[in-house]
């Protein structure tokens, strides 16, 4: 029997309402299904998980990380590997259980998502899915559905930013706990809009705690980042491709590699790797391949090469590189090999293997380098000379213009928007969205490079950082800095951001191609009214509106 599916997380969603029969991102309604039931199973979690510890109860790392996980491995672009969802429900379903003794007598009712128990089988699981997913409950009010699906996705990209802090060896406890609570609301029938509202921005400052952590363990482990100078073109010679988000991942592969004759480029959001010392270190890490995360089709299709993939965004792998496409971590594809944590480590003797095989580029292409490493250290390193150009009017005004890149028409306003920006302006970028313009020479102002690559979409607290720094050294707030936003976004870590940035009061953001469809009209008005958040028009009117204030 073939099930429905419903999904509306990502910004592609089919004709701006939800996927119904295959995800845009190509998801296949089973495993849509199978992560309906795995959210609601978490959504259990966070019940018993928030009980025990409000009887102070400890609950082990092992429980956290797993919940981190499998919140992640739903996430746009992760996992697409029905049998690992199957062993992910099996696994929370267990853990749940665990959960539920360490809270001992509980003295409320436990909502439905707390006393599901899963079945064994994945069948028996796609039958319960169609009573679990987001549109199941006709009797919820809209509204509140709207705020608990805006939770839920920002947990997911909350969950994303712990996993990694966790692989560079971090975690906290108060934000481990923060997942319970949150959990626990995303289930609970009974909360309404102005409790669902509040909880979203509470959860806001949690991500930034966690973003902040995540923020502390790169530099901790992996060095400051530096401007650095990077390769946007191909040497002939063996080599490995390594794409997705995971920093602590590419050392791995560093460290293995070396002295192999292999050359290792970045891909997609793991450009911002080159500015890290722990990691530039490394001659072999040559350049950056490609460009963001929805060109991968065409730029692996029968590439000479291996490719890594250790986090999102992983699309459907066409037969042409399949057999050189390796997945590790939470990343899942069920026709490729998977490289697995055995024991806090990884082998990647068959990601070498492979790419010593197919031999590598056979001619040299002529250079060509962009900069990146711009994270708030460096930029706030040159604070006292950006704050005299200010106040002098060397420079006018700061565009921070980052977030999610995509296939959807519409993204090509961002380019417009950098290009069309003053002489005298600074463009700030981070994430995937800056490769629609960060090949183009935007030149210099005040002595400075006008366009700082801040890093990955992990790297986002770097900005809110140095928007932070520079309305502390001007003694005003950031709204009142000539900084504006304009963010493009895809995914669910793009929403959870976004709630960070309105949960720290910040107005006038701009934000596009198009607008979550899960966000019903009462509640965009909400967010209007209160942070005037705003979709993007066309670059020339917005950017002009924005030059006017």
């Amino acid at each position: 029997m073939e099930n429905d599916m419903f999904c509306y997380q990502c910004e592609q969603t089919m004709g701006g309402k939800g996927c119904t029969k295959v995800g845009v991102c190509s998801k296949e309604p089973d495993v849509a299904n199978l992560q309906d039931v795995l959210i609601y199973i978490l959504k259990g979690i966070g019940f018993y998980g928030d009980e025990a510890l409000k009887k102070e109860k400890v609950i082990p790392d092992e429980a956290h990380r797993l919940v981190h996980d499998t919140l992640f491995s739903t996430l746009t672009n992760v996992n697409f590997d029905e049998g690992r969802f199957v062993d992910y429900i099996l696994q929370a379903s267990k853990l749940k259980d665990e959960l539920k003794e360490l809270a001992g007598k509980i003295s409320v009712e436990a909502p439905p998502c707390a006393t599901y128990d899963p079945p064994r089988n994945k069948e028996d699981m796609l039958e319960d899915s169609q009573n679990i997913g987001v549109i199941v409950d006709e009797k919820l009010d809209m509204d509140v559905r709207s705020l608990r699906e805006l939770l839920t996705y920002g947990l997911k990209g909350m969950a994303a930013y712990a996993h990694h802090t966790a692989e560079l060896g971090k975690m906290s406890e108060e934000v481990n706990k923060s997942f319970y609570r949150y959990l626990r609301a995303a289930g609970d029938d009974t909360l309404g809009v102005e409790e669902l509202f509040k909880l979203n921005m509470d959860f806001g400052q949690s991500n930034l705690k966690c973003m902040a952590l995540l923020d502390e363990a790169h530099n901790e482990v992996l060095g400051h980042p530096e401007p650095t100078e990077v390769l946007i073109t191909i040497k002939k010679g063996p080599f490995i491709v390594v794409s997705g988000h995971d920093l602590w991942q590419l050392k791995e592969l560093l460290v293995q590699t070396e002295d192999k004759g292999i050359n290792i480029y970045t891909h997609g959001e793991m450009l911002p790797a080159h500015g890290y010392p722990e990691l530039k270190k490394y001659k072999h890490l040559l350049g950056n391949y490609g460009g963001a995360w929805q060109d991968q089709q065409k730029e692996f299709d029968n590439i000479p090469g291996a490719i890594l993939m250790t986090t999102n965004c992983i699309m459907k792998p066409k037969n042409s590189y399949s057999d050189r496409l390796f997945t590790t971590s939470i990343v899942g594809y069920s026709n490729l090999t998977h490289i697995s944590t055995v024991n806090g480590k990884r082998d990647y003797s068959q990601v070498i293997n492979k790419a010593l095989e197919l031999g590598g580029f056979e001619n040299d292409e002529a250079e060509k380098k962009i900069m990146v490493g711009f994270g708030h250290h460096a930029v706030l390193s040159h604070a006292k000379e950006i704050i005299e150009s200010v106040k002098q009017g060397k420079i006018k005004h700061f565009f921070l213009i980052g977030g999610c890149d995509g296939a959807k028409p519409g993204r090509n306003y961002y380019t417009e928007f950098a290009e069309l920006t003053p002489k005298d302006t600074i463009i700030l970028t981070l994430a995937c969205g800056k490769y629609r313009f960060n090949k183009k020479d935007f030149g210099t102002v005040a002595g400075l490079p006008r366009l700082l690559d801040c890093g990955q979409c992990n790297d986002s607290y770097s900005a809110i950082a140095i928007a932070l720094a520079l309305a502390d050294a001007f003694h005003c707030s950031v709204n009142e800095l000539p900084l504006s936003m304009i963010l493009s976004w895809y995914e669910q870590k793009a929403v959870c951001i976004l709630i960070t940035l309105l949960s720290l009061g910040i107005q006038n953001i701009y934000l596009g191609p198009t607008l979550p469809a899960f966000i019903t009209p009462n509640i965009l008005q909400v967010l209007t009214d209160k942070f005037n958040l705003r979709p993007i028009s066309d670059a020339k009117s917005d950017l002009d509106y924005i030059l006017k204030q």
